[in-house]
């Protein structure tokens, strides 16, 4: 991905923080939460990529109407988790061998600039809140919680980039990450987390000593390993048991 194209991207990022606002007044908090509950649900790899998203079948799940949910998905498209098809309506998003390519080739462009940034500025304050992730990652996967543990593992780069203090990467980031997610499922052996949670621990000690150089190199090293990994292959498109998923909403 060249450097216009990466601006570019920053740029629709900021026009997409602007057009997917929440809404104000009655049902804005409510579109919210499904909003952020379909999203968790795609990050953590519960609704696969591929699965298609009826608006009646999740107008029924959290009980709204199907216009609410159609507002709530074209946020999701926004943000490229969703794809919207006429005549066939939404599905998430499955990414291309060559987005994934392009997201890894951002992501290291971007982050390892943000580890040179965070290292000179970072405190005892943002290194903690950065441990207590790293140990909640570890928690999850020793409880064998696969979601919990690809949502720490994103929450914890996208804390990174929140705390370096530029807000345009930092959305630029979560998004990032939230895509690097899907492309996990795509082409990711099954089980595959992406992230070693010890490299998190190293890129702690690297920040904490100040040397943002390392933490850098590092950074590179670790979305060099997560790539990788990756191993491409079809999987067909499939129709989730939204009932099933949602559960704990409707509770």
């Amino acid at each position: 991905m060249t450097a216009r194209r990466i601006s570019s991207a920053l740029r629709a990022a900021d026009h997409r923080t602007a057009a997917t606002a929440p809404a104000s007044g009655a049902g804005a908090l409510r579109q919210d939460r499904i909003y952020q509950a379909i999203s968790d649900a795609i990050i953590e790899h519960r609704l696969q990529p591929g699965a298609r998203l009826r608006e009646d079948a999740l107008a029924e799940v959290f009980g709204v109407s199907r216009t609410g949910i159609r507002k709530v998905l074209q946020r999701l498209a926004m943000d490229q988790l969703v794809t919207l098809t006429p005549g066939k309506g939404a599905s998430v998003t499955r990414p291309s061998a060559e987005e994934a390519r392009e997201v890894f080739d951002a992501r290291r462009m971007v982050e390892c600039g943000l580890m040179r940034q965070l290292a000179r500025q970072i405190d005892e304050a943002a290194l903690a809140a950065l441990r207590a992730l790293a140990e909640q990652e570890q928690q999850a996967l020793a409880a064998r919680d696969q979601s919990a543990a690809i949502k720490c593992s994103a929450e914890f780069h996208s804390r990174l980039a929140v705390l370096a203090g530029n807000q345009t990467l930092a959305s630029f980031v979560v998004q990032l990450c939230s895509r690097s997610s899907l492309i996990l499922a795509v082409y990711g052996n099954a089980g595959n987390l992406g992230c070693d949670c010890t490299d998190h621990s190293r890129l702690i000690t690297l920040l904490e000593a100040r040397d943002g150089e390392a933490a850098a190199a590092f950074m590179a090293q670790h979305l060099d390993a997560i790539e990788g990994s990756l191993a491409i292959a079809d999987s067909p498109q499939t129709t989730p048991d939204l009932q099933d998923i949602f559960a704990a909403y409707r509770g």
